[in-house]
C-alpha cells in the first residue's frame, strides 16, 4: 500500500472527526444549556464510567483485527491458519467481539447498580440507557476493520456523520422545546437516549457498507477464535491499563467527592474537548499499521515510514496542545456556557483544558509507542509499562482528588503521561528504529513557534462565541499556510 493510500485513509478519518467535532460542539453546548450543572455532571460521569468498560470490551481486538485481516488471503485455499480467508477472520472477530462486549457491559451494569455511593443518584439509570452507545459503537467498530484494510474510509465518514446528525437532531428538539438548566430526570434520560439512537444508526450503516465490501462468514471456528483471543489478550490488558490511567479519574471523583456532580460537570466537558486530540493520532496509526506490519513481516526497512509517522504525531500534538493551552477559555466558552468558566477562586472547565494540554501532546507519543510495539508483538514490556502507569495514576488520583478535585486529576494525568513517554519511547526505538531528519525537526519547531505566536496574539480578541468560531476558522487557514510555507506539505508528500 502506498503513502498516498495511508494519507487518504487518514484524511477521511480526520474529515469525519472534523465534521463530528462541529456537531459535538453543538451537542455539548445543548447539553450544557438543557441540563442543570448537577445533571450535566452525571451525564459526563456516565460516559466516562462506560468508557472504561468500552475499552475493556475492545480487548485489543481492533488493533489485532487490522493486522490479521490485512495479512489474510482474499479466499481460503488450504487448511490451516495461513489459508483462512479475510471473510472467515472477520466472522470470527465479530463473534468474539460480541461475546466480550456482552460480558463487559453486564459487569458495568452490575457494578453501577450495586455501588452504595451511587444508590439514589441518576447514575445507575443513566449508565443503563447509555450502555447502548458502546454496544452498538463497538459492534460497528469491529466492522471498521474492513474499511481500514481496504482503504475505503469514506464509508466510515458517512456512517459516523449520520450517527452524530441523528443524536444532535434529537437533542436539538429538546432545546427547541424551551428546556433550560433542567433538573428533571426525564430530560437527562432523553439526552442519553439520543446518543444511543445515533449509535444504532452507526451500526446499521457500518454493517450495510461492510457487507458490500467483504461479505462476512459468521461461523463458530473454535481454533480461530481462540487464536485471535490469544493474540488480543496482551493488548486487551494494555488497553485496560490505558483505560485506568485515562478514564478512571472521573469515576474516582464520583466515588470520592461528595460534590462529584459539579466537579465532573467542569471536568467532563473539558475531557470532551480533548477527544479530538486523542483520536486523530489513533486514526493515523490505524492507517499506518497495515502497511507497516506488512513491510515488517517481509523484513523490509521501515525506518523512513516510522520516522515520518512520528513527525506527523509531533505536528498533531503541538497543534492540539497549543489550542488547549492558549485558547482554553474561549474554546470552553464556545463549547459550554459562562457558568462553566473559572471565576474567582473557582477553577472551571477552561482550567482543566489548559492543564490537559500537556497530556494532549504526550498522548500522541504514547500511542505511537503502543502501535510500534504492537507491530513487533512486544506485548510484555508494553503491558508492564502501562500497568505501572495505571498504578501511578490511581495512586496519584487517590491522593490528589480528595483535596483538589478535578485539578488534582489533571495533575495526575500530566505526571503519568510524562512517566509513560520516558519509559516507552526508549523501548520503542530499540524495537523499531526510526529515521527522522534534522529538516523535519526544524520544520516541527518552526511550525510550533509560528502557530503558538499567532494563537497568543489573537487570544485577547476572542471574547464572544461567534468571534471564537471565526477565530478557529482563521487558525485553520493559518495552519495550512505555515504547513505549506515551512515545507511540511512537500515533505509529507514525498
Amino acid at each position: 500500500m502506498s503513502t498516498r493510500q495511508i494519507a487518504s485513509s487518514t484524511l477521511w478519518q480526520i474529515a469525519s472527526q472534523a465534521v463530528m467535532a462541529v456537531l459535538s460542539i453543538i451537542t455539548v453546548k445543548f447539553v450544557a444549556i438543557a441540563l442543570s450543572k448537577e445533571l450535566a455532571g452525571n451525564y459526563n460521569s456516565v460516559y466516562s464510567f462506560l468508557q472504561i468498560f468500552g475499552i475493556l470490551a475492545d480487548f485489543g481486538l481492533y488493533a489485532v483485527a487490522v493486522r490479521e485481516v490485512a495479512r489474510a488471503p482474499a479466499q481460503s485455499s488450504v487448511h490451516g491458519k495461513e489459508g483462512i480467508s479475510k471473510e472467515r477472520v472477520m466472522g470470527a472477530l465479530i463473534i468474539l467481539r460480541s461475546i466480550i462486549l456482552c460480558i463487559s457491559l453486564a459487569a458495568a451494569l452490575l457494578i453501577v447498580w450495586t455501588v452504595p455511593a451511587w444508590r439514589g443518584t441518576p447514575l445507575p439509570m443513566g449508565v443503563t440507557i447509555a450502555s447502548l452507545v458502546p454496544f452498538f459503537t463497538l459492534l460497528a467498530g469491529i466492522q471498521r476493520t474492513v474499511f481500514q484494510v481496504t482503504y475505503k474510509m469514506h464509508f466510515v465518514f458517512i456512517a459516523e456523520v449520520m450517527q452524530r446528525i441523528v443524536s444532535v437532531s434529537l437533542i436539538t428538539i429538546i432545546v427547541i422545546m424551551g428546556i433550560r438548566n433542567s433538573q428533571e430526570l426525564w430530560v437527562y434520560n432523553n439526552v442519553l437516549a439520543a446518543g444511543a439512537a445515533g449509535a444504532f444508526v452507526l451500526f446499521c450503516f457500518s454493517t450495510w457498507y461492510a457487507q458490500r465490501l467483504m461479505p462476512v462468514r459468521l461461523g463458530w471456528d473454535r481454533d480461530l477464535i481462540l487464536s485471535l483471543l490469544k493474540q488480543a489478550a496482551p493488548y486487551g490488558l494494555a488497553f485496560l491499563c490505558t483505560a485506568l490511567y485515562r478514564q478512571m479519574d472521573v469515576t474516582l471523583i464520583a466515588l470520592i467527592r461528595p460534590d462529584y456532580e459539579v466537579q465532573n460537570a467542569y471536568y467532563g466537558f473539558a475531557l470532551r474537548a480533548t477527544e479530538m486530540a486523542y483520536l486523530i493520532p489513533t486514526f493515523l496509526l490505524n492507517s499506518t499499521l497495515p502497511v507497516l506490519s506488512e513491510r515488517d513481516a517481509k523484513g523490509e526497512d521501515t525506518r523512513s515510514i516510522v520516522g515520518k509517522t512520528f513527525f506527523i504525531i509531533l505536528l498533531l500534538g503541538s497543534t492540539a496542545s497549543l489550542f488547549a493551552a492558549v485558547w482554553a477559555r474561549p474554546v470552553m466558552q464556545l463549547l459550554t456556557t459562562d457558568t462553566y468558566l473559572s471565576h474567582g477562586a473557582q477553577a472551571g472547565s477552561d482550567t482543566a483544558l489548559a492543564l490537559l494540554s500537556i497530556p494532549m501532546f504526550l498522548n500522541g507519543i504514547v500511542l505511537f509507542c503502543f502501535y510500534s510495539l504492537l507491530t513487533k508483538h512486544a506485548w510484555k514490556p508494553l503491558a508492564a509499562t502501562l500497568g505501572l502507569g495505571a498504578l501511578l495514576s490511581l495512586s496519584l488520583n487517590m491522593m490528589l482528588i480528595p483535596r483538589w478535585g478535578f485539578v488534582g486529576s489533571c495533575s495526575a494525568s500530566i505526571i503519568t503521561h510524562l512517566f509513560l513517554v520516558c519509559a516507552l519511547l526508549p523501548q520503542t526505538l530499540k524495537k523499531l528504529p526510526m529515521q527522522i531528519t534534522d529538516t523535519q525537526v526544524k520544520q516541527w519547531i518552526l511550525y510550533t513557534l509560528l502557530l503558538g505566536a499567532a494563537l497568543f496574539l489573537f487570544r485577547t480578541f476572542l471574547t464572544v462565541e461567534w468571534v471564537t468560531a471565526l477565530g478557529l476558522i482563521g487558525a485553520g487557514l493559518w495552519i495550512g499556510v505555515i504547513a505549506w510555507g515551512t515545507g511540511i506539505v512537500k515533505a509529507l508528500r514525498g
